[in-house]
């Protein structure tokens, strides 16, 4: 297949080049300077051109708190970014992988979020990427949304780089214990979707490590594996205010995963174990 993926510079468009190119397909990585998915035009040529049997959409607007304030942008790049490039999908004949966020749920629920559970997001990132979403399921039948969370990968920043740096500099540092959720790894998350795009069972899923930790625990097992000795106190989300309000509990429901023959993803600790083995490669 020749498949488009976007945000190549990104963590998980990174991984999701690499994974689809070890399957030898034909793969065009974009970034900002090579199509501007907000411009309409610019995308309606640039698929024109290229024809690709697939779009894997990972690039969007992920600052969470910037977003409160760059309402416009996270609505160009997030909405309108989704919808055109669900347009030119379907122009050509293509098919469409929308990578979406727990965000889109406001984190009341006490079990995992099944992929049809009512959404409710509590902030603009949440409500763009949701929105964008929906112009997918409008604009095209051949899509698959992939919700995710807790994403962690080799190409960017990510909350395992900020506490292994915090950790070797402070030696103490506090966490939030009262949001919950799964850990991500990009190269499980990118393996996921390169078995789906391969597929025609068109959706809703919920992909996420397996496994469940707050962020304080996630924190005390990555200075665990990594060998650093860091005090880690737990502080409430209130103790640690950010602009945009984060959901409590963002647990996935993998079950459709299962329901669909696809492989499910390993222990969220396995693939920390992964993801520091590959960092040590290019340190």
């Amino acid at each position: 297949m020749k498949i488009v993926v976007t945000g190549v510079n990104g963590q998980l468009g990174h991984d999701v080049v690499k994974e689809l190119l070890k399957k030898n397909h034909v793969v065009i990585g974009t970034d900002r300077n090579t199509l501007d998915i907000s411009n309409e035009e610019n995308v309606q040529a640039y698929i024109e051109e290229i024809k690709p049997d697939a779009v894997v959409h990972c690039a969007a607007y992920t600052n969470v708190d910037a977003a409160e304030e760059d309402q416009d942008t996270a609505y160009r790049v997030n909405t309108l970014g989704a919808k055109y490039l669900a347009q030119a999908a379907k122009k050509i004949g293509s098919k469409m992988v929308l990578v979406s966020t727990d965000y889109v749920f406001d984190g009341t629920e006490r079990q995992p979020y099944e992929v049809d559970h009512p959404t409710k997001p509590l902030g603009v990132y949440g409500s763009t990427k949701l929105a964008g979403e929906e112009e997918l399921k409008k604009n095209l039948e051949a899509y698959f949304i992939v919700r995710t969370a807790w994403v962690f990968g080799i190409n960017g920043n990510n909350f395992v780089n900020t506490m292994l740096r915090l950790g070797k500099e402070r030696g103490e540092l506090g966490v939030v214990h009262d949001q919950i959720g799964s850990p991500t790894y990009t190269v499980d998350l990118a393996s996921f979707i390169a078995e789906l795009v391969e597929s025609d069972q068109y959706g809703v899923y919920h992909a996420t490590n397996s496994g469940v930790c707050s962020w304080y625990e996630f924190a005390v097992e990555i200075f665990k594996q990594a060998g650093l000795e860091v005090k880690v106190n737990q502080l409430t989300s209130d103790q640690f205010p950010r602009p945009a309000e984060r959901p409590k509990y963002s647990v996935l429901s993998k079950k459709k995963i299962i329901e669909q023959g696809f492989t499910p993803l390993r222990d969220w600790k396995e693939a920390l174990s992964a993801y520091l083995d590959e960092k040590r490669l290019y340190e």
